[in-house]
């Protein structure tokens, strides 16, 4: 038996947004300052003489992700070149 008067807690639309206030908008970075950040950080790496400067392990963790903004063909070869910077200064 089914009340009439009562809500459907289970209704796909019983309860959309809590607060009512529309959904945050999606970031998206530029991809210009982002291109650009990527060879200040390529030219620090290039520019370094041993590995153990001061942002490696930060650099190694944020370069691979800032690229994914960038489209792919750019991105894997900004990511190639890091790489092969990161294990001339390993062999350093």
């Amino acid at each position: 038996m089914s009340r009439s008067s009562e809500t459907d807690l289970f209704a796909a639309d019983a309860q959309s947004d809590l607060f009512g206030a529309e959904a945050a908008p999606t970031y998206r970075p530029d991809p210009d300052k982002v291109r650009a950040r990527l060879h200040k950080i390529l030219a620090e790496t290039r520019a370094a003489d041993e590995l153990p400067w001061g942002r490696a392990s930060l650099y190694r963790t944020i370069f691979p992700q800032m690229t994914l903004c960038l489209p792919e063909e750019e991105g894997a070869q900004l990511r190639f070149e890091f790489e092969a910077e990161m294990e001339r200064l390993k062999a350093a």
